[in-house]
């Protein structure tokens, strides 16, 4: 895990509206290693989403470079991005609306397939579809049948057996169990587990489950309204967080046990519009650290002695 398979560098995406540019992903820099599962976590609204379709090429960057093979993947013509798309895989959060209705499992799995020209002929097309579904746990009956007979956990293994049709190098997977029921959770965790170490990828993870991304990661991002706050490995940060974002952040998840006493709320007062983003740092109104040149000064990522990147001027 130490080649970078992609470097995100400078990356902003902005929308337009009425009152003015949103911030959705505001000069953003980050490194994929390859066979690495990278975390992205943050609050809702904080531009993980975002971030992850504009790696994909699925919506353009405002500006910034994405280089993938030593090529800025965002000045590409349409042939490149084709060739992108077989080399990039990407798994949904929601499993239902994944899928046409109209398609049986046989005719989901095929078009990447023809789309690639990853088989020459409906045999081929068949074997290979039937191996794939052994290895997503399914069965050959499934091919025959439509999305709406279906179980959620049965689609979201379509949805992945059809993100690894094409043999990527990466996969990105935007919460691919929110949707599924706990017991189905862990089920699709362990075959996307399975799926990584047989087939050598690297996963590009976002989420809201905190928990989950700790034991999933080998590195974390933590965003915060459109930025990155904290990078690293996920055992240093999760040990001793360092950017106050991140401390409460973490200080928020519940905990099972009754017996602990639960600790104040952390993170005060309210996220603030990515419309109209504070100067300096984008956290200083809601950090008890804040002095004056919070206000003044934005923060960059600064590298510390254990190898993790903070943008505070704390540090």
């Amino acid at each position: 895990m130490d080649s970078n398979l992609i470097e995100v560098k400078n990356l902003k995406k902005y929308y337009n509206s009425r009152i003015g540019p949103v911030k959705a992903v505001d000069n953003v820099n980050l490194e994929i290693k390859k066979g690495e599962t990278f975390g992205i976590v943050g609050e809702s609204g904080c531009g993980k989403t975002t971030l992850m379709k504009s790696i994909l090429q699925l919506i353009k960057p405002t500006s910034g470079e994405i280089i993938f093979e030593e090529i800025d993947i965002c000045q590409i013509d349409k042939k490149e991005l084709r060739r992108l798309r077989k080399i990039m895989g990407f798994v949904s959060q929601d499993p239902h609306a994944s899928l046409n209705p109209r398609m049986t499992v046989f005719d989901t799995l095929s078009r990447p397939l023809k789309i690639h020209k990853i088989t020459r002929s409906k045999e081929d097309t068949i074997i290979k579809i039937v191996t794939l579904l052994k290895e997503m746990g399914l069965q050959t009956e499934h091919l025959i049948r439509f999305p709406h007979e279906l179980s959620g956990g049965q689609k979201q293994r379509i949805g992945i057996a059809r993100a690894l049709a094409v043999h990527p190098e990466i996969i990105f997977l935007d919460e691919p169990t929110s949707a599924l029921d706990v017991s189905v959770q862990t089920k699709i965790l362990k075959l996307l587990e399975k799926a990584k170490k047989d087939f050598d990828l690297t996963y590009f993870y976002i989420s809201h489950n905190i928990n989950l991304i700790k034991v999933i990661s080998d590195r974390i991002g933590v965003m915060y309204l459109g930025k990155i706050v904290e990078i690293g490995r996920t055992d240093i940060i999760y040990n001793n967080p360092k950017h106050p974002y991140t401390k409460g952040l973490f200080k928020s998840i519940p905990n099972p046990d009754p017996d602990k006493k639960i600790e104040k709320i952390y993170l005060k007062g309210e996220v603030p519009s990515p419309v109209n983003t504070p100067t300096g740092c984008n956290f200083r109104r809601r950090c008890d650290h804040a002095s004056k040149i919070c206000e003044e000064e934005e923060p960059e990522l600064k590298k510390l002695d254990d190898g993790r990147e903070v943008a505070c001027h704390l540090y």
